[in-house]
């Protein structure tokens, strides 16, 4: 039996306690992350555009630190916020591909759920969008647009996201453009001549172009007030002097070969840190200073947690770049790319250090070009596709939009800002490209990155469990599959009999890479024929498609139709689905595909009708 005197020392403990979580928690910063959408660091005057107008996060860096190499580790929203909120590589979870909602393992718990648990009020106002099997409003104590720091109980810190869609890539849409000019967030007119810009080399000049451009530079104006807007909400409230605030926008953009391309277009994000007096002991340097460090979206969360004195959970696989729990960076960050939007046709994996960008392409055979779609809302990006088509652009203007594409790519930042000049084949930079080559394989086995498995597997994959436990599994043989997939790439004929063995490995990921290898060498892939034609009966889906493209590249189009329609006559998979019409549009076969075959396969998801509606007409 408990005796009253140890009960009365129990309460009193606990008394203690509880008195010392509230200390605490008044004694911890409130922190604000501050995030725009699709606007690369230089279209930010701090990041030296002086054709910029955008004097509140012009002030925001002069009286904190800016951070000269930060960016999204994807160059699209949902794929990069889905890294962002677990603080672990979305291709490591397999969720990697754009607008997917891929289950993960349940161990693996958003870094607000340790804020919350250390006695933070965690507000989303209000993207969420985070890619994975989840309710995503979920995490937060409040999300949505009426979602505010102000609403916390009283004695509680707070840990907010403010989000502003004022520069998303639809903004330059005619009829949202239409809109911020009557709204008055943009002036009737752009306030600059589209004759004065200097268009990056990899655009062709058009007026559709240098307009969306002007127009753009106006619309980041527009966003910078209302990032203006929400640090005068601190202010007034009396709480500046308590909150560290973080701005960063959410990936690179957005005219052509911006968003969605794994450039420092695509990549390269504006991130500047404000520390109050109280607070900045925590700070990198001085106000005003710059940071040199390489950070990314992986490191925020870490961060995050760092700042709020909560220990980091060893699942993270970033660093904490601020506060108690920092670590020395990492000497690359590592960047991944994969499906965007219904379009599935590259793989490809990056490291920079800041200055150096190495580029890995998983899929040469095929081009970067967006063909249709979404982004060809933009009027800039419709003129530059139509110039295309009439063969009309520079070799830098059309080089992403060819095939093969270079299996290595590697820039200097520095002297290439704009990176347009491949050195991959620069003797003068042979140690480095075998270094980066290295880190860039090196973090794929690290993760389990889980893109060496083809997407057409993943809904059967997650009716079993996870992408990630498949990927992680003992008898999943990764660097074997990982080996080969180089092959697969190099187009080395040489490397046949590789390929040869793989189509007639038990695991199908082998067989899978077997059959894209020869589709990769082509023509000179011809002696595997037979081979690839009893593939056309294998158990999975995914190795099927291979071969049928492989058989069509080599000549066989009969074939490879054939096997094609047969896929989607049998399949209600949607991404089985959307992936053999991606590949039927890249071989140009799509109208061999028979009517109601074709209706079919657009019923069975969102993205297989959206992609037969993106068919340039």
């Amino acid at each position: 039996m408990t005796s009253l005197k140890s009960l009365i020392a129990r309460a009193v403990l606990v008394g203690t306690l509880a008195v010392a979580s509230v200390t605490a928690a008044k004694d911890r910063p409130n922190i604000l992350w501050l995030t725009s959408e699709d606007n690369s660091h230089h279209w930010i005057g701090c990041y030296g555009n002086r054709e910029a107008h955008t004097p509140h996060i012009d002030q925001l860096a002069a009286d904190g630190v800016r951070y000269r190499y930060a960016y999204a580790n994807a160059p699209v929203c949902a794929v990069a916020r889905c890294t962002l909120i677990t603080g672990l590589y979305a291709c490591g979870m397999g969720t990697h591909n754009m607008r997917s909602r891929y289950p993960i393992p349940s161990q693996f718990k958003t870094y607000v759920s340790y804020l919350r648990d250390a006695g933070y009020y965690c507000v989303n106002r209000s993207k969420t969008d985070y890619n994975f099997e989840t309710n995503d409003k979920a995490h937060w104590d409040e999300c949505g647009r009426e979602a505010h720091w102000e609403n916390r109980p009283e004695g509680k810190p707070f840990f907010a996201v403010f989000n502003t869609t004022l520069s998303h890539e639809s903004s330059l849409f005619a009829r949202k453009t239409a809109s911020y000019r009557r709204s008055g967030t943009i002036p009737q007119e752009p306030s600059r001549d589209p004759a004065s810009v200097k268009l990056p080399p990899y655009l062709p000049d058009t007026p559709e172009i240098r307009q969306d451009w002007v127009t753009y530079m106006d619309i980041v104006t527009a966003m910078d007030r209302q990032i203006g807007a929400w640090l005068k909400e601190l202010d007034d409230a009396g709480v500046m002097e308590n909150t560290i605030v973080i701005y960063y926008s959410d990936h690179g953009g957005i005219l052509p070969r911006a968003k969605r391309y794994i450039y420092d277009t695509g990549t390269h994000v504006p991130l500047i840190c404000r520390f109050p007096e109280k607070w900045a002991h925590l700070a990198p340097g001085k106000a005003g200073t710059t940071s040199d460090r390489p950070v990314s979206f992986i490191d925020l969360p870490p961060t995050a947690l760092s700042l709020a004195g909560v220990e980091v959970p060893a699942q993270m696989q970033g660093r904490a770049f601020l506060g108690a729990g920092k670590r020395e960076a990492e000497p690359y960050v590592f960047l991944f790319g994969q499906r965007f939007d219904s379009r599935m046709l590259r793989f490809v994996r990056a490291v920079t250090d800041g200055r150096y960008r190495y580029i890995r392409n998983f899929h040469p055979h095929r081009h970067r070009g967006i063909l249709a779609g979404y982004p060809h809302g933009q009027v800039g990006w419709q003129s530059f596709y139509a110039l295309q088509q009439a063969g009309k652009t520079t070799s830098e203007q059309s080089s992403f939009w060819n095939t093969p594409q270079p299996v290595e790519e590697l820039y200097d930042t520095q002297a290439d800002p704009w990176e347009v000049k491949n050195l991959a084949s620069n003797p003068k930079h042979k140690k480095r490209l075998a270094r980066m080559r290295a880190a860039t394989l090196n973090k794929m086995r690290e993760i389990g990155d889980a893109g060496i498995v083809p997407e057409s597997m993943y809904n059967e994959l997650s009716a079993k469990g996870t992408v990630y436990d498949y990927v992680h599994g003992k008898d999943f043989p990764y660097e074997e599959i990982l080996q080969l997939a180089l092959t697969a790439g190099d187009a080395k004929k040489k490397r046949l009999r590789k390929l040869r063995a793989a189509m007639k490995h038990d695991h199908p990921v082998m067989r899978y890479w077997g059959a894209l290898g020869c589709t990769i060498r082509g023509e000179s892939a011809q002696a595997t024929a037979g081979q690839l034609k009893k593939l056309l009966n294998d158990a999975v889906p995914a190795v099927r498609v291979a071969a049928a493209e492989a058989l069509a590249v080599q000549g066989d189009t009969d074939a490879g139709v054939r096997g094609l329609v047969t896929i989607l006559r049998e399949t209600d998979d949607p991404v089985v689905a959307l992936e053999v019409l991606n590949i039927a549009e890249a071989l140009g076969v799509t109208g061999k595909i028979p009517r109601q075959v074709f209706d079919k396969a657009c019923e069975t998801g969102s993205y297989p009708r959206r992609l037969a509606d993106s068919y340039p007409k």
